[in-house]
């Protein structure tokens, strides 16, 4: 078998970014098999940036979408899969914000963005180009951590000054904290009496800032749940992962897993080579 190599290293952000920025990952990935990497729809609206070559990026996996390179790339809420095309070989960060700080870091609601690959540059300006300076000559992961509290919190005060008047209503923040909270075993309209209003205005809201309704979103939520099972070292037989995620049964859990990825559970598996690379 090939030698390969995979470095990992996961961070928390800053306590003045946490409540808009989850994660950062460093990542540095060698001697793999060339292929196409499945990156599943999930909470988080993830922006990577290339420590290396461009990143060759399209938005849907097996769909014929066109691949586009980036050197740093923002994507909001998805509802399918995003195809990283590699040739076993693969050196960056990956930042993962909440719907709720895409007003904080880029000054527009979450809503803005999703279904989109969007240049890193677009939403951050000259910043974008300063950030990807300092995590490359950046020698070690802890500097690169340190340069993207830096430069973000300096983003969210430009965002501030830019959105002053323009915040996440309460009821929509609520509602998303009880979405993730439940991964997204929870009744929408339950959701919405409790916080008091109607179910179609709450749809209406949430979508409004996070770019999906709220139905979409607990169905990603569950998604998701079902994919770290599944991407786990020693994963479930699938009837189980369905089960501790949700689904009513195996073949409700094939028919998302179909349209999130673009592919059925097992072909996804075989597909996806990062898998168990560590």
């Amino acid at each position: 078998m090939e030698d390969h190599t995979v470095t990992g290293l996961a961070a928390r952000p800053a306590p003045a970014l946490r409540d808009y920025v989850d994660s950062y990952v460093g990542f540095d990935l060698r001697g793999l098999p060339a292929g196409v990497h499945c990156g599943p729809p999930s909470r988080a609206l993830t922006a990577v940036i290339s420590l290396s070559d461009p990143l060759e990026v399209a938005a849907g996996v097996d769909d014929g979408s066109p691949v586009t390179p980036f050197g740093g790339v923002a994507g909001g809420l998805m509802c399918r899969s995003v195809a990283i095309h590699h040739d076993g070989r693969q050196q960056g960060v990956q930042v993962s914000l909440t719907p709720l700080g895409a007003r904080a870091v880029y000054g527009m609601p979450a809503a803005e963005l999703a279904h989109r690959l969007v240049p890193l540059d677009d939403l951050l300006g000259a910043l974008a180009a300063e950030l990807v300076d300092r995590l490359r000559s950046a020698t070690t992961w802890a500097a690169r951590f340190t340069a993207l509290d830096e430069l973000l919190l300096r983003a969210v005060g430009d965002a501030a000054a830019r959105d002053h008047a323009h915040r996440v209503r309460p009821e929509v923040a609520e509602a998303w904290r009880r979405l993730v909270a439940a991964r997204g075993r929870v009744q929408v309209g339950t959701v919405a009496a409790e916080l008091g209003w109607s179910r179609r205005y709450l749809t209406e809201r949430f979508r409004a800032e996070v770019g999906l309704s709220p139905k979409t979103a607990a169905r990603v939520l569950r998604f998701e749940h079902a994919h770290e099972l599944a991407a786990a070292r020693d994963p479930l037989p699938w009837g189980d992962v369905a089960a501790a995620s949700g689904y009513a049964d195996q073949a409700h859990l094939v028919r998302d897993w179909r349209e999130f990825t673009g592919r059925t559970p097992t072909a996804w598996r075989r597909g996806e080579v990062l898998l168990g690379a560590g």
